[in-house]
C-alpha cells in the first residue's frame, strides 16, 4: 500500500477559503479525476462537505470525530489509522484533504501529486511546506488560457 497526497495550492500555500477552492481551474479538476479514478480517496469531513457528495467511481472514505456523522455512499472512520487500515489492501490510497488530514499524513506519504497555481490568494486553509526529504520527480507547466485563468503546473514529489 502506498499513500499519496493529492492537492492544489497557490504560490502562498493556500488550499482553501471558507471551505471552498479560491480558484476555478478546470484542467486541475480533470487532472484530479484522472489521478483518483477507481481508487480509494480519504478526506476529512469538511472536505467532503465542500464537495457535497461522494465522488463517483472511487471508494469515498471520510474521517470525522462526530460519531453521528452519516454520508450516503461513503465509509466513515474516526481516525486516520482506522481509515488507512480499512484501505490497506489498495495499491495506492489517495489523501485529498483538508489541511488537518494533510498535516496528519504528510510524514506517512510516499508521493505527492501537487498542482501549483501561479497566483497568490487569500485563504484560511494551507498546505504545509515540504521538507528536505521530498524530491521533485516530474513537472509539467501550463500557461493560462481561455478555460484556465491562471498559469499552473502539475508536479509529482516522492520521498528520497
Amino acid at each position: 500500500m502506498s499513500i499519496s497526497l493529492v492537492v492544489a495550492k497557490s504560490k502562498n500555500n493556500v488550499i482553501g477559503k471558507d471551505n471552498k477552492l479560491p480558484w476555478h481551474l478546470p484542467a486541475d479538476l480533470q487532472h484530479f479525476k484522472n489521478i483518483t479514478i477507481n481508487k480509494s480517496i480519504i478526506m476529512g469531513r469538511k472536505t467532503f462537505e465542500s464537495i457535497g457528495k461522494p465522488l463517483p467511481n472511487r471508494r469515498n472514505i471520510i474521517i470525522s470525530r462526530n460519531r453521528h456523522f452519516i454520508a450516503s455512499g461513503c465509509e466513515i472512520f474516526s481516525s486516520i489509522d482506522n481509515a488507512l487500515n480499512a484501505a490497506k489492501k489498495e495499491s495506492e490510497i489517495m489523501i485529498i484533504g483538508g489541511e488537518n488530514i494533510f498535516a496528519q499524513t504528510i510524514d506517512r506519504a510516499d508521493r505527492i501529486y501537487l498542482t501549483v497555481i501561479d497566483a497568490e490568494f487569500d485563504g484560511d486553509t494551507f498546505f504545509p511546506e515540504l521538507n528536505k526529504h521530498w524530491k521533485l520527480k516530474s513537472e509539467e507547466k501550463f500557461l493560462s488560457n481561455e478555460n484556465n485563468k491562471y498559469a499552473y503546473c502539475f508536479q509529482m514529489w516522492t520521498k528520497s
